[in-house]
């Protein structure tokens, strides 16, 4: 990379950017020439940073607001530029290396489109996408693939990802409306009886799997009810 303050002069005198400026950017902004704050971030340190740009992206999203949308992509795709930078800086991987993998997992995790497999629809690509993913991370045990589930999701979205998984791995059939519903109100009653959060938790896991027999999301459901709250109070 080039003197930081060349960089800086280079910026300064454009008035469009690309790609490439923003890498450059980021690295000014971490050099030593750069600023104090961001130079001294660590992946962990700024976890959150990505956290709170990526649900204010989706706000955009949910309000239809072009112009909100393509701000907050700018601040998610820096985050994902500082990240690397940082891992850049500790030897680890840079920002050509992300690219290049996400280009070699898409190519593989679509062989209907860059290979000889043949789909008849959508379905057909869920389930090679899911099975080639097994593979690569070598996945052979259900327990494997539902402790593959990310644990960093809100608890609502992974509970009711783990119903799916276990579904799709044979673990249970996925239930249907009316047996969801009675699971809800057996663990309705052992709290009633109880009175204890476990039995809660048990509740809260079960409405999940009423959400999944809609096919609806349940995080989704939940997120319009809370506006629906607030909107009671205007």
């Amino acid at each position: 990379m080039e003197n930081a303050k060349n960089i800086i002069k280079n910026l300064l005198e454009k008035s469009e950017y690309n790609f490439d400026d923003l890498c450059r950017l980021v690295y000014v902004l971490r050099s030593e020439d750069g600023c104090p704050w961001d130079r001294e971030q660590t992946n962990k340190s700024i976890r959150n940073c990505f956290i709170d740009e990526t649900y204010e992206f989706i706000e955009g999203l949910d309000r239809e607001d072009d112009k909100l949308m393509c701000e907050e992509l700018g601040d998610v795709l820096f985050q994902i530029i500082f990240h690397s930078d940082i891992k850049r800086d500790n030897k680890c991987f840079d920002i050509n290396d992300v690219i290049d993998g996400i280009c070699k997992k898409m190519i593989l995790r679509h062989p209907h489109v860059f290979g000889t497999v043949n789909v008849e629809n959508s379905a057909e690509v869920l389930v090679n996408w899911e099975n080639i993913k097994n593979h690569e991370k070598q996945r052979k045990t259900p327990y494997e693939q539902l402790d593959s589930v990310s644990k960093a999701l809100p608890s609502l979205m992974r509970a009711q990802k783990l119903q799916s998984k276990a579904a799709k791995c044979g673990l249970l059939e996925k239930a249907d409306f009316e047996e969801s519903v009675k699971n809800a109100n057996r663990a309705l009653s052992a709290l009633k009886e109880s009175g204890n959060s476990e039995d809660l938790g048990k509740l809260l896991f079960s409405i999940t799997q009423i959400a999944d027999s809609m096919d609806v999301e349940a995080e989704e459901i939940l997120y319009i009810e809370n506006d629906n709250f607030i909107k009671k109070f205007e």
